[in-house]
């Protein structure tokens, strides 16, 4: 649990059993109920021992896993996981139908603001809205967690993959691509572009080997261009045999293979600036960053026996030995935006069909408010934790982890949490295979 000093300083985070005996002996309070956060009632930051905690971060295209743990002599202890889930889909068809809806105005002659040409310029580092966001989103919570908890270092997936150690082993020492993370930097590349599949069959869900397009024995190389992935039955039918003979008789298949070998990989281009601006908006905090490679942090996974989630990626992330432990379940934060400025809901025509009201609260309560309701009888009779939509009736609709009720009275519904722009659920973590 996240501790804070009486003065809202952040302490050392302390177990959930230290916590519940703090607040019930009345020296300490709830500051926060999600992520939960108490605040001590009796102690300041110099009369508190502070070893501080590191917090992790992979970075995702729909979502993002942030990781807080303790670590020391490479041995990691995991306190809290968040999955961060964008929501840059929305963003990007919502400005997606603004430009259908500007450009349809100009053609059809209707009332429209003239282009302006002096304002086309675009600053050195931009980013389109729906990457910004994801990187806007991750520094949020890194910036709360910097409040919440004493964070000394950062650790961050800067490129999913280390393509130019791929290319050249000598670039930073033979030793680091001669070991066993070579083979993973290489075969985590090969399932991305390949899309884990068979490239001669197309098989998918099956041991996939990689393959040498123009074999060994007839001079092909080792380099990453000259790879792909193949299932076992056509790993031992095409043998030492290059790919123009083996596909003689499938010359579609044979120019797909090379038309892909030739084609970087899908949205590498946007995922690689979200990475490296969020690089540089970590090192901006001033904290020390470490950074690694996607590769990397699937070998620390398969060492200490972690399933693949995005929280977990983030725990794994960058050099350690080993992970003792972590939650057993992970906080999942979705952004929900605070709203919005119109006032009316249109029809299919464009036309408005209703009038939204102008005061926000309810009854005391908000849309997007996180609410506990323990409704005695009727069709949602039982206890629901989730963000609450206000209706003027006094009915309110609650959206829970597990789906949406509708009419529920407000004399049955208690504040937790004031609306922050995101929807929190949990949901289980996966447990070590071996240890």
């Amino acid at each position: 649990m996240l501790v804070l000093d009486k003065h809202g300083w952040p302490l050392q985070p302390c177990t959930p059993a230290r916590a519940r005996k703090l607040l019930t002996a009345g020296r300490a309070v709830v500051h926060r109920h999600t992520p939960f956060v108490i605040r001590l009632k009796d102690r300041t930051v110099g009369e508190s021992e502070i070893l501080g905690v590191e917090v992790g971060v992979d970075p995702g295209s729909k979502a993002t896993g942030v990781a807080v743990f303790t670590a020391q002599d490479g041995t990691r202890t995991g306190l809290l996981l968040i999955e961060v889930r964008h929501r840059g889909g929305q963003i990007r068809d919502k400005l997606t139908a603004r430009a259908a809806l500007r450009r349809g105005r100009r053609s059809r002659n209707l009332r429209h603001r003239a282009p302006r040409f002096n304002n086309r310029a675009r600053s050195q580092g931009w980013l389109a809205p729906s990457l910004r966001h994801r990187v806007d989103n991750t520094m949020s919570w890194v910036e709360r967690l910097r409040r919440w908890a004493p964070v000394t270092q950062l650790h961050v997936e800067r490129v999913a993959f280390d393509t130019q150690l791929l290319q050249n082993p000598a670039i930073q020492g033979v030793e680091y691509q001669a070991g066993e993370l070579a083979g993973y930097e290489v075969r985590e590349y090969l399932l991305e572009k390949w899309k884990r599949r068979c490239a001669y069959c197309g098989a998918s869900g099956v041991p996939l080997n990689i393959d040498h397009i123009r074999p060994r024995a007839c001079g092909g190389s080792d380099r990453i261009s000259n790879l792909t992935l193949a299932c076992v039955p056509c790993n031992q039918a095409k043998g030492p045999t290059p790919a123009e003979v083996f596909l003689t008789d499938r010359p579609d298949v044979l120019a797909r293979i090379l038309r892909q070998t030739k084609t970087p990989l899908r949205d590498a281009a946007a995922a690689t600036s979200t990475r490296w601006a969020l690089w540089r908006a970590l090192t901006g905090t001033g904290l020390p960053v470490q950074v690694a490679t996607g590769g990397r942090t699937k070998w620390n996974r398969h060492r200490t026996g972690a399933l693949k989630t995005h929280t977990l990626d983030a725990l794994h992330t960058g050099a350690l030995d080993t992970v003792t432990r972590w939650p057993g379940t992970a906080l999942v934060a979705t952004s929900t935006g605070r709203g919005t400025y119109s006032r009316t809901r249109s029809d299919r025509y464009g036309f408005p069909r209703l009038r939204l009201p102008r005061t926000k609260q309810v009854y005391g309560f908000a849309t997007g408010d996180l609410v506990h309701a323990v409704v005695p009888a009727g069709v949602n009779r039982g206890t629901h934790t989730g963000r609450v939509a206000v209706r003027s009736t006094g009915r309110f609709n609650i959206r829970t982890g597990t789906g949406l009720l509708q009419g529920v009275h407000h004399r049955h519904i208690r504040l937790l949490q004031r609306a922050d722009g995101w929807a929190y659920t949990h949901q289980p973590e996966g447990q070590p295979t071996h240890a």
